[in-house]
């Protein structure tokens, strides 16, 4: 894979052209309403299941992608959020683009070293991880990337709501662990004001039980803040956890 780090197109993502407007409420999860710099209100795709803890206030700047695809319903996309201490992505279809394309570039020291890279991973009967990088000597690393946007005086926490399928996730790392291979749990932060990381033991104590065991079973961990402006987004740096 290309190590070339002085490449600007392979170091950010682009985002798609934006619209700005104000946040007048999220709800049912997936929906937003936004009032446009005309006055006129849309309802946008929210793409983030959390809870949104800490990136969902109401009267705050947004920014919206418009998609005029026939089949969808609604036509608008919610991709960021200006909060007082930071720009926030709040598209979780992004962590995972992020980082592939950081991986192909070299710009992960981490996950360097390996041949090939291939997306969406069926690992068990109901069970896909996000990347799974390999060589042709053998070696594999699965990694299962996720979206963290709760951050709270400089701590970043995940999950923001109770996970289910988080937990799952662990759970099928570890037992890949268990058969030989390397598996790692990535976290990309998707804001500049994180100075910390730790899990929402207080939202999902299940969760942060089950990291910590994971991560004594071979798991390892990595987590990246975002460098993020209206025009792109990029992995940063490494962040500490606190475990």
């Amino acid at each position: 894979m290309n190590k070339n780090k002085s490449s600007t197109s392979s170091r950010d993502l682009a985002w798609p052209e934006l619209i700005p407007g104000t946040l007048v409420k999220r709800y049912k999860r997936f929906m937003a309403d936004v009032k446009l710099a005309d006055g006129e209100v849309v309802t946008a795709h929210c793409p983030n299941s959390g809870s949104m803890r800490e990136c969902c206030e109401p009267g705050r700047p947004v920014h919206l992608s418009f998609h005029d695809n026939p089949k969808r319903k609604l036509k608008y996309t919610w991709e960021l959020i200006e909060m007082p201490t930071s720009i926030v992505g709040i598209n979780t279809l992004i962590p995972n683009r992020l980082v592939a394309e950081s991986i192909k570039a070299g710009l992960v020291s981490d996950l360097n070293g390996y041949d090939n890279i291939a997306r969406e991973v069926k690992t068990s009967d109901n069970t896909r991880l996000d990347i799974l990088l390999s060589s042709e000597d053998g070696k594999r690393c699965y990694v299962e990337i996720k979206n963290c946007t709760l951050v709270k005086g400089g701590v970043a926490c995940f999950p923001d709501a109770v996970t289910s399928r988080g937990l799952k996730h662990l759970l099928e790392l570890s037992a890949l662990v268990s058969k030989g291979f390397r598996c790692v749990i990535f976290y990309v932060i998707q804001r500049m004001d994180a100075k910390v990381f730790q899990p929402a033991d207080h939202i999902d104590p299940a969760y942060g039980r089950e990291l910590r065991q994971v991560l004594k079973q071979g798991v390892e961990i990595l987590v990246y803040d975002t460098r993020i402006d209206l025009k792109t987004i990029r992995l940063n740096r490494k962040i500490p956890c606190k475990l």
